[in-house]
Parts: C-alpha cells; sequence; structure tokens
C-alpha cells in the first residue's frame, strides 16, 4: 500500500534551517507530482509546494518563495523540502502528498516544524 513517511521536522531558530524529507514507497514515485504542505496550529491545511514527476518544474506559495526548496530523487523514493531563513509563522506540522493539483490522493503523518528563540 501507499506509504509517505516525513522526517526532519525539529526545533529552529529565526533564520535557521531545516531540511524535510519524505520517504515514499508503494507506488511508482516516478511518476507522480509529490507535494508539500502545512497545517499551522488554530488554521486550516495550506499547500506550500509541488515538484513534478521528473523535476522539472516547482511551484511555491508565495509566502515561501526563495526560502524553501523543494525537491526530489526518484532514485531513492524520495522528495525533500529545504527550508532557509525560518520565520516564527513556519511553524507547522508538515505534511507531503502525492499527486497533481486537483488530484492528490495520499497524505504522510506529518513532520512538526517550530521555529522559536
Amino acid at each position: 500500500q501507499v506509504q509517505l513517511v516525513e522526517s526532519g521536522g525539529g526545533l529552529a531558530q529565526p533564520g535557521g534551517s531545516l531540511r524535510l524529507s519524505c520517504a515514499a514507497s508503494g507506488f511508482t514515485f516516478s511518476n507522480y507530482a509529490m507535494n508539500w504542505a502545512r497545517q499551522a496550529p488554530g488554521k486550516g491545511l495550506e499547500w506550500v509546494s509541488r515538484i513534478l514527476s521528473d523535476g522539472s518544474d516547482t511551484y511555491y506559495t508565495d509566502s515561501v518563495k526563495g526560502r524553501f526548496t523543494i525537491s526530489r530523487d526518484n532514485a531513492k523514493n524520495t522528495v525533500y523540502l529545504q527550508m532557509n531563513s525560518l520565520k516564527p509563522e513556519d511553524t507547522a506540522l508538515y505534511y507531503c502528498a502525492k499527486g497533481g493539483p486537483g488530484n492528490v490522493d495520499y497524505w504522510g503523518q506529518g513532520t512538526q516544524v517550530t521555529v522559536s528563540s
């Protein structure tokens, strides 16, 4: 069955960096776009970034452009989110998800990112 397992979250100081990973299994990873989304305390789910199946193009929500970078390694069935210049408002539970726009069908369990001094 499809499994998405996120890791790499934790506590970071404002201005710091974290790198999230999402290990995928149970499907042909290289055939699917992958996403990162987040949910801050008391707020709704927010899409953060998407990468196409072959890594040829990436997309970001405006609030993370220039600070976050999504990438993937199809040989390792893993998608990454490099987060730099972190801000307190980046504090959230971060999820990876499989699929393109309007076609996301599986989610991981999430990894917590807390940005605080």
